[in-house]
């Protein structure tokens, strides 16, 4: 049985998500990392309460993706549940991530980023060493961001050989504004959400290089109507369809894709319609695939 990890599932594109590979196949066990148990148990409730059998296939995970300890916790947890498998795991979803309303910088990258990076870190040791899959839910805003950037933040940003460090550096530089990084890179205190979709990309980079025989790789959902986004809604006087946003069920595409189908290369970063797209230009679904 495969079992698959997704962070942030309580709602909006996670939950899609967990409803999207439950339909996919019936002997799939998902794991609904959730940060409020009560409201990760009103998610699977309501998986339940609409398809009754999927009750054998879903279990609660409490998890805090910005507390070491609550990431730490819930492995240990996980590990506990299976203790005949070493390796339990098939696929780890870094779902849970902080929108483009987010006022301060620091929650931003603490999700979004160091979120991403805790969860592997803790998860990895359980995933299957030969087919076990890793998909970071980034963003659009990633690439956007890069395609702006001075011309050394953005081969930065794109080196197949970037360290965790050197993120973590360039994140410590942005956060404080007395070590320069803002006028430094030519960055703004507005840069924080595409800056740390760029780096959840940049990362994904550097955790496939560094096991190669797992595929790992970074998609972003596409404009979907979430509470992460809404207020963009709220903010223009329109309503999420005027603004050319999709249901939630339509962000899960591209995550299916890097989950379950054959792939070509690793560490690579797809567009919403689930084709590879570059770390440093928007591609709009439907162009040709990036072929850098």
């Amino acid at each position: 049985m495969q079992r698959i990890l997704v962070t942030g599932a309580n709602k909006g594109i996670g939950l899609a998500l967990v409803r999207a590979i439950l339909e996919r196949d019936d002997t799939v066990f998902v794991i609904v990392g959730s940060r409020d148990s009560a409201r990760g148990k009103a998610a699977i409730d309501s998986l339940v309460e609409a398809r009754p059998h999927w009750a054998e296939q879903l279990v609660l995970l409490e998890l805090d993706v910005t507390s070491t300890e609550s990431v730490e916790n819930a492995a240990a947890h996980l590990r506990s549940k299976f203790p005949e498998e070493r390796t339990p795991l098939y696929g780890i979803v870094n779902n849970a991530g902080i929108g483009l309303g987010s006022a301060q910088p620091t929650p931003v990258f603490e999700v979004n980023v160091r979120g991403v990076q805790r969860v592997c870190e803790a998860f990895l040791p359980l995933l299957d060493p030969k087919d076990g899959r890793i998909v970071n839910i980034t963003s659009a805003a990633g690439p956007k961001f890069v395609s702006e950037c001075p011309e050394d933040l953005r081969q930065f940003l794109t080196d197949d050989t970037i360290q965790w460090s050197s993120l973590e550096r360039l994140m410590d530089e942005y956060l404080d504004p007395a070590k320069g990084a803002l006028e430094g890179h030519g960055l703004r205190n507005s840069d924080a959400y595409g800056l740390s979709k760029a780096c959840a990309n940049s990362y994904t980079l550097c955790l496939a290089r560094e096991h190669p025989n797992l595929s790992i790789n970074a998609c972003t959902p596409g404009w979907i109507d979430t509470d992460l986004t809404r207020y963009h809604a709220e903010a223009s006087g329109k309503s999420p369809t005027e603004l050319g946003m999709k249901p939630a069920s339509e962000g899960t595409r591209s995550a299916l894709y890097l989950l379950f189908e054959e792939l070509e290369g690793n560490g690579r970063y797809y567009g919403s319609d689930a084709v590879r797209s570059p770390l440093d230009a928007y591609r709009a679904p439907g162009d040709p695939p990036f072929q850098g």
